[in-house]
């Protein structure tokens, strides 16, 4: 049995195959159409799904979308009255989108995938959120949150669920989401507020207001509490007075909003401050500006992470179990997963690796496998490599094509690992190319970016020269599994899926913070653990490094540049190794380097 499953025409347009229950591919479709947070109906994705399965559209057996837009129109019809006349351009901008696209999903989706309109199923949104964390965990009961910005008119759930595996006669499998706050009412929507009056876009730029606040101090707690008020059973309601977003799609707060925060950072401003660029104190007047600004940036993170505590605490009160899942896009503010591992009951947290929109198109289908047509489960996701692949022939026909010199390593995988291990030593930077691409905005090691984590200057040297971008920005440490323990005050963490996909930002142990300098996030890091079986490849220059260094961890960042999505084929690899400081580029057994290629 095969069901399809899509999410569009909001943010992160993706699509998800099973079979017979288990993914078997998951892409979203910026990696083929290279426009970063790609939107549009994701043919190119389906047709990869496709393709990798040797099937056709006819032959699918279900397809199903990530929400339910009749219900999402009838959110934005009402709040459109509410808040008239200030939501003209609100309405005029909505219902271009929606006369187009939005309100024809079923025809669109008979059309251009091939399925007959009795086979095409709509899943809520926070449904398709929490089948995609619970279905995919290796988990058989949980309690389930969920939270992002807003799906039809929820913006937060909780809930349970169970599930019957293959072999069990006994058992259901059930979501139950018994609680929820709806729209206006959103942590997602408050934390993308202050991600856009500090300079940064909208469900791209959260990332970065995370890596601005450990150089703030949460001063401003105040001042963020006067536009949130949070009840002991986790619920909270926003003052709306001071924000934008149920009228206007150009802005998310108002005049009010500035008032009491001062003036929004300008989107080109240099982030600096006494922690990250100390030399620079005598431009007294631009660190005090930019200390402001990771100050706010660390109270609305603390807020944030208390209000999601709060959700926390209560479900487990309300439920009793120890494993909790987690999914939307506020379950990639890693820094906030930590705290709820650690400071409430549970004792393991899985999150979806797309925890965002993306990954709803995977939820939506597991949710038609096992709870519309009752399927028992067949095991859970191991892995995220579920994107398109290259072979090794095929990367060096490219290459060959090219004219480089190459040096490959055909049944040599041992010889290369040990050389790119030696490299890294030398403070080489490394594009890594190889396998399927990774589901989700993480690089796990098929398109990533390696350095050497021991030294401070190559943060800089990444940042600055490679990935062009701000050099405040952090860097992931990946580490072997069973050594995690050694560098990360994290119990437990080399038994816990949610470390393997870059979901926690964990303290590092004191006396390891000055051997993983480049990596050290101000105490903490946003590791990944990895494991042999999982990626023998990645698993062995790390293990190489380690033997080389006894420092078993590696610089991990994605294979990109600035502004572009992770790159998919050899020669978008190819074109960013030419384009910025990267000395080595890996495709599969394939190695090029600048210093043998001068006209790279």
């Amino acid at each position: 049995m095969y069901i399809l499953s899509i999410s569009c025409f909001f943010h992160d347009s993706a699509v998800a195959l099973i079979q017979d229950g288990k993914v078997i591919a998951a892409a979203m479709e910026e990696r083929f159409t290279r426009r970063k947070h790609d939107n549009s109906f994701p043919i190119h994705a389906i047709e990869f799904c496709l393709r990798y399965a040797g099937i056709k559209g006819e032959d699918l057996d279900h397809v199903v979308f990530y929400e339910k837009p009749l219900v999402k129109f009838e959110r934005i019809l009402q709040t459109t009255l509410n808040t008239f006349p200030r939501s003209m351009n609100f309405w005029r901008d909505s219902m271009n989108a929606w006369l187009k696209e939005k309100l024809f999903i079923k025809s669109i989706i008979r059309d251009r995938v091939g399925v007959k309109a009795q086979n095409i199923l709509f899943c809520d949104h926070h449904m398709s959120h929490a089948a995609s964390a619970f279905f995919a965990s290796p988990f058989h009961e949980a309690a389930v949150l969920t939270v992002d910005g807003v799906g039809e008119w929820t913006t937060t759930t909780i809930g349970t669920a169970t599930s019957r595996w293959v072999g069990e006669t006994q058992g259901e499998n059930r979501i139950e989401l018994f609680a929820e706050q709806r729209f206006p009412h959103s942590l997602g929507l408050l934390y993308s507020t202050f991600t856009a009056w500090l300079g940064f876009r909208v469900n791209n730029g959260e990332y970065k207001v995370m890596g601005m606040t450990p150089y703030g101090e949460p001063k401003y707690v105040d001042k963020v509490n006067k536009l949130i008020s949070r009840k002991s059973d986790g619920s909270y309601q926003l003052n709306l007075d001071y924000f934008a977003y149920p009228y206007s799609t150009e802005q998310s707060y108002n005049q009010r909003f500035v008032d009491l925060f001062g003036e929004p950072r300008p989107a080109e401003l240099e982030f600096f401050t006494m922690k990250t660029n100390p030399e620079r104190q005598g431009e007294k007047d631009a660190m005090e500006r930019n200390q402001y600004y990771a100050d706010v940036a660390a109270s609305i993170q603390l807020v944030t992470e208390e209000s999601l505590i709060d959700l926390a605490n209560y479900l487990y009160q309300k439920t009793g179990l120890k494993k909790l899942v987690m999914a939307g896009g506020v379950a990639l503010n890693t820094k906030a997963n930590y705290r709820i591992l650690s400071e409430t009951p549970f004792e393991e947290l899985y999150i979806q690796p797309a925890a965002g929109d993306d990954g709803c198109a995977l939820g939506a289908a597991l949710w038609a496998y096992h709870v519309v047509l009752g399927n028992p489960r067949q095991g859970y996701m191991e892995n995220a490599y579920l994107g398109e692949a290259y072979s090794d022939a095929v990367c060096h026909d490219f290459l060959h094509g090219l004219g480089v010199k190459i040096e490959s390593y055909q049944d040599r995988d041992d010889v290369m690992l040990t050389r790119l291990a030696e490299d890294l030593t030398n403070q080489q930077v490394i594009g890594f190319f190889q396998g399927r691409f990774e589901w989700g905005p993480r690089a796990l090691g098929n398109r990533s970016i390696l350095a050497d984590p021991r030294f401070s200057h190559m943060k800089e040297i990444v940042n600055t020269k490679i990935k062009y971008r701000e050099p405040f920005r952090p860097f992931a440490p990946v580490i072997l599994r069973d050594r995690a323990t050694e560098y990360f005050d994290y119990p437990d963490v080399d038994k816990h899926e949610a470390p393997r996909y870059m979901l926690i930002v964990a303290p590092i142990k004191a006396d390891k913070q000055d051997k993983i300098e480049a990596v050290n996030h101000e105490g903490t890091g946003r590791l990944q653990t990895i494991e042999r079986e999982t990626n023998p490849r990645y698993y062995g220059v790390i293990e190489q490094f380690g033997e080389m260094t006894d420092v078993p961890v590696v610089l991990n960042t994605s294979f990109n540049l600035r502004g572009e999505p992770i790159v998919n084929t050899p020669r978008e690899a190819w074109n960013t190794f030419r384009n910025s400081d990267i000395d080595i580029l890996v495709l599969g057994n394939n190695v090029v380097r600048k210093t043998d290629n001068p006209k790279v």
